[in-house]
């Protein structure tokens, strides 16, 4: 059965996404807030709403999102927006999340991340966070003219078929496969057909594969090694270990990133308190902020 969107979805989404910069190459919505859930329990009014936001220049659209939404950031807001990118970009899975927003009367989280750094996890599975995500049911809610992504997109889906075909056994059901992949065809299960698909999977995977099955001091170059996994009877098995070696590494860090940048309920509560208190007086966040210069806080407006 198809997943459904919530009624009225997109116009609700497109609301939230009006209280952030508009520089997006892609925006999506995901998860239970987003998809119909089957359960007793399934509670889709309160929901957390789950959003990814690709941006083309991470530091521009920082700076404007710390403009428009100052209480959203972790204490690396007065770090400024070029701290917040190199957070971003330099540690875990490439995306920045301000979780437990507001926004227009909705519960929810964005990431943020870079879109050459998506396109290059899309084609390369590097960490397969977003590439992950972007497997499953998604809610595209704005996405540009950009060819290079539209193609990672469709490569991503498309090495998703083949790594999944390669883990299934020789006889399966419809449902053994993601719905995306329902209507496959193709089912040479032979060394020489393994071989082929093994061959057109992401880098990165291909290099797992290598390292799990490359002995001490042999070095073999990948295509060899590839050739000896398409004979293995357990083929399938080997994929998934080196989809383990890339999945583990980063969700760990991202979830170690998560600490540093989430501001708790009581961190938030505490700032709108002072705002509360300083009446008329308003925070600008300094966009050009250097952390090593003295008097570099963001000074009051009246």
């Amino acid at each position: 059965m198809a997943l459904q969107a919530l009624q009225s979805s997109g116009v609700a989404f497109r609301r939230i996404l009006s209280h952030f910069p508009e520089e997006l190459s892609l925006a999506f919505a995901y998860g239970s807030g987003v998809y119909r859930q089957v359960g007793p329990s399934a509670d889709q009014k309160n929901a957390m709403l789950d959003f990814v936001f690709t941006v083309d220049d991470p530091v521009a659209w920082h700076s404007k999102n710390l403009k428009k939404n100052w209480n959203h950031y972790s204490f690396l807001k007065v770090l400024g927006p070029k701290i917040i990118t190199t957070v971003q970009n330099d540690y875990g899975a490439g995306v920045y999340y301000n979780p437990f927003i507001m926004c227009d009367g909705r519960l929810i989280k964005y990431g943020v991340i870079s879109t050459n750094i998506l396109i290059d996890d899309l084609l390369n599975w590097n960490n397969l966070y977003i590439a992950g995500r972007l497997q499953k049911p998604v809610k595209i809610i704005a996405m540009n003219e950009n060819i290079a992504l539209r193609s990672a997109l469709d490569k991503n889906l498309r090495s998703a078929v083949t790594t999944a075909f390669l883990m299934l056994p020789e006889s399966f059901s419809e449902e053994d496969l993601f719905i995306e992949i329902a209507g496959l065809s193709y089912s040479d299960k032979s060394p020489e057909g393994q071989f082929t698909q093994l061959m057109t999977l992401p880098k990165t995977l291909q290099r797992q594969i290598n390292h799990i099955m490359d002995p001490p001091g042999k070095n073999r170059d990948v295509e060899e090694t590839l050739l000896q996994v398409a004979h293995d009877p357990d083929c399938g098995e080997v994929v998934r270990l080196g989809l383990s070696a890339i999945v583990r590494p980063s969700s760990m860090k991202q979830s170690t990133k998560g600490i540093f940048t989430a501001v708790t309920e009581r961190e938030r509560e505490a700032e709108k308190q002072a705002e509360r208190e300083a009446g008329s007086m308003h925070w600008e966040p300094d966009v050009g902020f250097d952390p090593g210069s003295p008097g570099s806080r963001p000074e009051p407006k009246a």
